[in-house]
């Protein structure tokens, strides 16, 4: 074989090797890329998902030292990569508020919560029921609890039975004992009746 088709097949050879590698290269890159795109979105899911979760809870909060909340829920998952971070309790919670001298101050009773724990804002949802130290029961779809500015308050309808009335408006703000409250726009005010069965006794 002379030097020259020698060096023709080797030319033929080179260029067919280029251009299958340059196939290869253009195939590969789109998924190398694809790669990277499916590692970013592992990462912003893996974002999204909770740092902890717990079920069957039921714990004690202290606040300076001291216990102020008791905690009970199914399930309590801890988002600290959101931006706010916070708590969340979407299978319902129970919780009750504790004064100095250890008594209740108010029962709070939820479908679904959310804690800000950098704010110190609870969120209540669904079917928020809170009991006062001295009875008094408040029912609303939503309440917010600020412990910053130690209020608890709602923009949405708020039934409120006391002893002898039951009120209900919309919008409500109380302090956190639930000692001092209003509504902002009453809509109804009904006396509670007696109903204890009357004493048919007679005397002889």
């Amino acid at each position: 074989m002379s030097a020259r088709l020698k060096n023709k097949k080797l030319s033929i050879i080179l260029n067919i090797t280029v251009a299958t590698w340059a196939t290869v290269m253009f195939l590969l890159l789109p998924a190398c890329n694809n790669n990277k795109k499916n590692i970013a979105e592992a990462v912003n899911e893996k974002d999204s998902l909770p740092d902890m979760r717990t079920t069957g809870v039921t714990t004690y909060i202290s606040d300076s030292g001291m216990i102020r909340y008791k905690i009970i829920t199914d399930e309590w998952l801890i988002y600290s990569q959101k931006n706010p971070p916070y708590w969340a309790f979407e299978k319902g919670v129970y919780m009750e508020k504790f004064d100095t001298l250890f008594n209740i101050d108010a029962s709070i009773e939820a479908d679904t919560a959310y804690y800000y724990e950098q704010k110190k804002l609870w969120e209540l949802r669904s079917n928020v029921h809170i009991r006062s130290q001295k009875g008094d029961k408040f029912d609303t779809e939503l309440m917010f609890w600020d412990q910053e500015k130690e209020k608890i308050y709602s923009d949405k309808f708020i039934r409120i039975e006391q002893v002898d009335r039951v009120l209900t408006g919309y919008g409500f703000e109380s302090n956190q004992q639930m000692t001092e409250y209003q509504i902002f726009n009453n809509t109804g005010i009904f006396l509670v009746e007696d109903t204890a069965p009357s004493d048919t006794t007679t005397n002889k």
